[in-house]
Protein backbone atom coordinates (compact mmCIF):
# COMPACT_ATOMS: atom_id res chain seq x y z
CA UNK A 1 0.00 0.00 0.00
CA UNK A 2 2.71 2.39 1.04
CA UNK A 3 4.45 1.56 -2.57
CA UNK A 4 1.43 2.51 -3.91
CA UNK A 5 0.84 5.88 -2.59
CA UNK A 6 4.72 6.91 -3.26
CA UNK A 7 4.09 5.83 -6.68
CA UNK A 8 0.83 7.51 -7.16
CA UNK A 9 2.24 11.41 -5.39
CA UNK A 10 5.61 10.80 -7.59
CA UNK A 11 2.96 10.47 -10.88
CA UNK A 12 0.70 13.23 -9.76
CA UNK A 13 3.32 15.64 -8.99
CA UNK A 14 5.41 14.44 -12.51
CA UNK A 15 1.75 15.17 -14.74
CA UNK A 16 1.09 18.52 -12.50
CA UNK A 17 4.97 19.21 -13.40
CA UNK A 18 4.11 18.62 -17.29
CA UNK A 19 0.94 20.46 -17.47
CA UNK A 20 2.50 24.09 -17.44
CA UNK A 21 4.41 23.20 -19.86
CA UNK A 22 2.05 21.65 -22.27
CA UNK A 23 -0.20 24.89 -21.36
CA UNK A 24 2.62 27.02 -22.61
CA UNK A 25 2.93 25.05 -26.42
CA UNK A 26 -0.32 25.71 -26.44
CA UNK A 27 -0.31 28.93 -26.03
CA UNK A 28 2.78 29.74 -28.12
CA UNK A 29 0.96 27.58 -30.81
CA UNK A 30 -2.15 29.52 -30.55
CA UNK A 31 -0.01 32.90 -31.08
CA UNK A 32 2.57 31.14 -33.86
CA UNK A 33 0.68 32.14 -37.15
CA UNK A 34 0.50 35.54 -36.55
CA UNK A 35 3.92 36.27 -34.22
CA UNK A 36 7.23 35.29 -35.56
CA UNK A 37 8.65 35.51 -31.92
CA UNK A 38 5.82 32.76 -30.59
CA UNK A 39 6.69 30.61 -33.28
CA UNK A 40 10.49 30.65 -32.27
CA UNK A 41 9.50 30.20 -28.55
CA UNK A 42 7.81 27.23 -29.47
CA UNK A 43 10.10 25.78 -31.52
CA UNK A 44 12.47 26.09 -28.60
CA UNK A 45 10.38 24.99 -25.97
CA UNK A 46 9.57 21.31 -27.70
CA UNK A 47 13.48 21.38 -28.99
CA UNK A 48 14.62 21.78 -25.33
CA UNK A 49 13.25 18.89 -24.25
CA UNK A 50 13.81 16.40 -27.26
CA UNK A 51 11.27 14.36 -26.91
CA UNK A 52 9.19 12.09 -29.11
CA UNK A 53 6.53 11.94 -26.20
CA UNK A 54 3.85 12.13 -29.38
CA UNK A 55 1.95 15.53 -28.54
CA UNK A 56 5.07 17.41 -28.15
CA UNK A 57 6.75 16.09 -31.18
CA UNK A 58 3.17 17.37 -32.89
CA UNK A 59 3.77 20.75 -32.07
CA UNK A 60 7.18 21.00 -32.72
CA UNK A 61 6.19 20.12 -36.15
CA UNK A 62 3.62 23.01 -36.04
CA UNK A 63 6.49 25.11 -34.41
CA UNK A 64 8.30 24.06 -37.61
CA UNK A 65 5.27 24.63 -40.21
CA UNK A 66 4.50 27.78 -38.28
CA UNK A 67 7.84 29.24 -38.83
CA UNK A 68 7.11 28.48 -42.51
CA UNK A 69 5.13 31.20 -42.54
CA UNK A 70 7.50 34.15 -41.12
CA UNK A 71 10.75 33.11 -43.01
CA UNK A 72 11.17 34.90 -46.44
CA UNK A 73 13.69 32.41 -48.53
CA UNK A 74 11.45 30.10 -50.24
CA UNK A 75 13.91 27.21 -49.36
CA UNK A 76 13.76 27.79 -45.84
CA UNK A 77 10.20 27.99 -46.02
CA UNK A 78 9.60 24.40 -47.65
CA UNK A 79 11.96 23.33 -45.56
CA UNK A 80 9.81 24.06 -42.35
CA UNK A 81 7.31 23.04 -43.85
CA UNK A 82 8.75 19.63 -44.85
CA UNK A 83 10.27 19.02 -41.54
CA UNK A 84 6.93 19.82 -39.89
CA UNK A 85 4.87 17.59 -42.09
CA UNK A 86 7.84 14.54 -41.37
CA UNK A 87 7.51 15.52 -37.47
CA UNK A 88 3.68 14.98 -37.24
CA UNK A 89 3.42 11.79 -39.11
CA UNK A 90 5.68 10.69 -36.68
CA UNK A 91 3.59 11.94 -34.09
CA UNK A 92 0.56 10.21 -35.30
CA UNK A 93 1.90 7.34 -36.05
CA UNK A 94 2.78 6.71 -32.37
CA UNK A 95 -0.86 7.71 -31.34
CA UNK A 96 -3.42 7.77 -34.34
CA UNK A 97 -5.93 8.16 -32.09
CA UNK A 98 -4.43 10.99 -30.26
CA UNK A 99 -7.58 13.93 -31.02
CA UNK A 100 -5.07 16.28 -30.41
CA UNK A 101 -2.43 15.53 -32.76
CA UNK A 102 -5.12 15.08 -35.28
CA UNK A 103 -6.49 18.22 -34.61
CA UNK A 104 -2.75 19.95 -35.19
CA UNK A 105 -2.72 18.13 -38.89
CA UNK A 106 -6.34 19.38 -39.41
CA UNK A 107 -5.63 22.52 -38.63
CA UNK A 108 -2.29 22.57 -40.85
CA UNK A 109 -4.22 20.93 -43.58
CA UNK A 110 -7.14 23.07 -43.84
CA UNK A 111 -4.62 26.14 -43.41
CA UNK A 112 -2.08 25.04 -45.93
CA UNK A 113 -2.10 26.34 -49.64
CA UNK A 114 -3.49 24.24 -52.06
CA UNK A 115 0.07 23.96 -54.41
CA UNK A 116 1.53 22.32 -51.98
CA UNK A 117 -0.73 19.16 -52.22
CA UNK A 118 -0.83 18.41 -48.19
CA UNK A 119 -4.81 18.08 -47.61
CA UNK A 120 -5.14 14.22 -47.91
CA UNK A 121 -6.44 13.36 -43.90
CA UNK A 122 -8.78 16.64 -44.03
CA UNK A 123 -11.59 14.85 -44.33
CA UNK A 124 -10.71 11.99 -42.22
CA UNK A 125 -9.56 13.90 -39.21
CA UNK A 126 -12.70 16.14 -39.30
CA UNK A 127 -14.84 13.38 -39.80
CA UNK A 128 -12.77 12.38 -36.19
CA UNK A 129 -12.60 15.55 -34.75
CA UNK A 130 -16.62 15.99 -35.26
CA UNK A 131 -17.39 12.66 -33.47
CA UNK A 132 -14.62 12.81 -30.62
CA UNK A 133 -14.39 16.71 -29.83
CA UNK A 134 -17.31 16.48 -26.96
CA UNK A 135 -15.52 13.54 -25.17
CA UNK A 136 -12.28 15.61 -24.51
CA UNK A 137 -12.28 15.75 -20.78
CA UNK A 138 -9.52 18.68 -21.04
CA UNK A 139 -11.13 21.92 -20.92
CA UNK A 140 -8.48 24.41 -22.66
CA UNK A 141 -7.84 21.44 -25.13
CA UNK A 142 -11.60 21.19 -25.72
CA UNK A 143 -11.96 25.00 -25.98
CA UNK A 144 -8.90 25.11 -28.19
CA UNK A 145 -10.50 22.34 -30.67
CA UNK A 146 -14.07 23.79 -30.53
CA UNK A 147 -12.99 27.56 -31.32
CA UNK A 148 -11.39 26.72 -34.65
CA UNK A 149 -13.58 24.03 -35.79
CA UNK A 150 -16.54 26.28 -35.34
CA UNK A 151 -14.07 29.43 -37.33
CA UNK A 152 -12.88 26.72 -39.64
CA UNK A 153 -13.88 27.61 -43.61
CA UNK A 154 -13.55 23.51 -43.72
CA UNK A 155 -16.65 22.73 -42.11
CA UNK A 156 -19.85 23.03 -43.27
CA UNK A 157 -22.77 25.38 -41.82
CA UNK A 158 -24.78 21.66 -40.30
CA UNK A 159 -21.10 20.62 -39.03
CA UNK A 160 -20.53 23.39 -37.32
CA UNK A 161 -24.18 23.56 -35.84
CA UNK A 162 -24.03 20.05 -34.49
CA UNK A 163 -21.05 21.41 -32.16
CA UNK A 164 -23.20 23.47 -30.14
Amino acid sequence: MIRFLIFFFIGTAFMTAQNPQLEKVRTLYGQAAEKEKAARELLVLTEQKNSDEPVLLGYKAAGHMMMAKHVGNPFKKMSHFNKGKDYLSRAIEADKQNLELRFLRFAVQAEAPGFLGYRENLQEDKALLLKGVGQIEDRELHKMILNYLKNSNSLTSAEKERLE
